[in-house]
Formats: C-alpha cells, structure tokens, sequence
C-alpha cells in the first residue's frame, strides 16, 4: 500500500481539521464522496486541474488504513 502520509494532511484552521490533500481544502471525504457518487477518477482530474492521480489513490490508502484501525464494539441490547 502506498504511503499517503506526505500527501494527506491535517491541519486544525482547515476544513475543520478534515483529512485534506496537500494541504488543499479538499478533503479525503470530498474525494471518496466523489468516488461513491460514480464519479471516475479521470473525472475528478478533469474538475480539479490542482489534483493527481496520486492524490486519489492516497484518499483510497488512507481510508483503508483507517477502516483496518477502526472496530466496532456491539452495545448491550
């Protein structure tokens, strides 16, 4: 897996201190609400002239590392 480390970014005063990338105020949930949507990553591209293809799949790593680092913990019934 890629390290997205150098491309996702967290800063408080930005987005609310979302995930962004590069420091963009485009979030990782823009990009992966994107993805949902159907949107095609050429498509992305082509609406954000300032985003790579790099940049994409690092929204992807990092929301694989977080889904491998959450559990869910069933409450009491």
């Amino acid at each position: 897996m890629m390290d997205y480390r150098k491309i996702i970014t967290i800063e408080p005063g930005k987005r609310s201190g979302k995930p962004c990338i590069r420091g963009l105020r485009i979030t990782v949930g823009d990009v992966l609400g994107y993805l949902a949507s159907g949107m095609g990553i050429q498509e992305i591209l082509a609406d954000f002239d300032e985003l790579t293809e790099e940049d994409i799949r690092a929204c992807l790593a990092y929301a694989a590392d977080r889904e491998r680092h959450t559990s869910i913990v069933p409450s009491a019934a």
